[in-house]
């Protein structure tokens, strides 16, 4: 997750910086264009997995090409085949993390799965904390490094992917696509976390594109500083999911996520009225509302899916995520062109509280 959201500091040097003369709705662009190839490939990837029986070794390739796509975006190419790295970068990245987890998934015992979810929750979490104020270090000198150190972590985790994972696939019949479909028609409850990860990888997208560029050029924030303001909201998420996920264990998951949504939604919509240093502290009790939506979300995923359908059930969790982030920047971007930086921080912010206001009566309904 760390090359994520190292570039997010830098993301003004690395779009306009390279390219002066785009416009606002194509510098966006290019945090889209990591998930419109994420958002879809990841069914591809879980339906490949549970095709071929295997998981580690295309783990193991994913990470391989997404590595030789972060070192390529270090040349010098047009702005197109730029976007078109990007594509690639996300196709692979989805794969290898929709695959690790559904084998964190497939390891988790019922009681335990609180436990496990939360602790890959917070292992992803902590990646994207670190990346941030990292990728401020690092960039600070020269912003294109963010991409030749990314490369040469997947290239590692790769080699450490190859030697150490395990599949733990148990012995059942393969599926057809059909059969797939008809499975997720069967669970329809499924719908609930997947609008939910939707929402919320919405309003990530719009954070680590609209706000950064917010920061940058409103506020007057240098890339270090933003690397740490996004730090402060990611540090207590990655330390919160694991006790969160513990914590939702006994509990109504979807009353945790309704919860957090809503108090999510209102310091979200707060930053964009907030100084430079009270948008600090925001991001800060953000951190805490997301941990409460996030480690309940995956276990809820978890336990609707049923044993045998893990894998396809957990790339449509990233799928949804994954259509979120790729129109995060876009919705960030149209509404500023249209009301404004507060105005789209409000807009943003009220759609968390109505995702939340929309499942109050499915409480009863989700008993786990």
């Amino acid at each position: 997750m760390i090359p994520v959201t190292g570039v997010v500091p830098v993301l003004h040097e690395v779009t306009v910086g390279r390219f002066p003369d785009l416009s606002h709705f194509k510098k966006h662009l290019f945090m889209s264009a990591n998930m419109i190839g994420a958002f879809l490939f990841a069914p591809l990837a879980g339906l490949l997995s549970d095709w071929l029986r295997q998981r580690k070794w295309l783990i193991a390739g994913a990470l391989v090409v997404n590595a030789v796509a972060l070192y390529l975006m270090r040349l010098e190419w047009s702005y197109s085949a730029y976007l078109g790295l990007r594509f690639v970068e996300g196709c692979a990245h989805i794969a290898s993390l929709s695959l690790l987890l559904t084998l964190g998934m497939e390891m988790a015992r019922a009681e335990s799965s609180g436990r496990v979810m939360g602790f890959l929750g917070a292992s992803m979490t902590l990646g994207v904390a670190a990346g941030a104020p990292l990728g401020g270090i690092i960039g600070r000198g020269d912003p294109l490094s963010i991409f030749l150190y990314g490369s040469f972590l997947m290239a590692a985790l790769a080699v450490v992917a190859s030697c150490l994972l395990h599949d733990r696939m148990g012995d059942r019949s393969r599926f057809t696509l059909l059969e797939l479909v008809g499975m997720l028609k069967n669970q329809r409850l499924l719908a609930i976390p997947y609008l939910f990860t939707f929402v919320d990888r919405l309003t990530v997208g719009f954070v680590v594109s609209t706000m950064t560029f917010y920061l940058r050029s409103e506020m007057g924030a240098l890339p270090q500083q933003i690397g740490w303001i996004m730090a402060l909201f990611m540090i207590p998420f990655a330390l919160l999911t694991y006790p969160a996920g513990r914590f939702s264990q006994p509990l109504n998951k979807l009353k945790l996520m309704i919860a957090g949504s809503v108090i999510y939604g209102v310091i979200f919509m707060a930053i964009g009225l907030a100084p430079l240093g009270a948008i600090s502290w925001l991001m800060l009790g953000g951190g805490v509302a997301a941990a409460l939506m996030f480690a309940p979300s995956l276990v809820l995923v978890q336990a609707l899916s049923g044993e045998h359908n893990r894998a396809l059930a957990m790339s449509a969790f990233n799928t949804a995520g994954s259509l979120g982030f790729l129109l995060g920047p876009l919705f960030g971007g149209t509404m500023v062109g249209l009301i404004g930086y507060q105005g789209a921080f409000l807009a943003t912010g009220a759609l968390e509280i109505i995702c939340a206001l929309l499942f109050v009566g499915f409480v009863r309904r989700v008993r786990v």
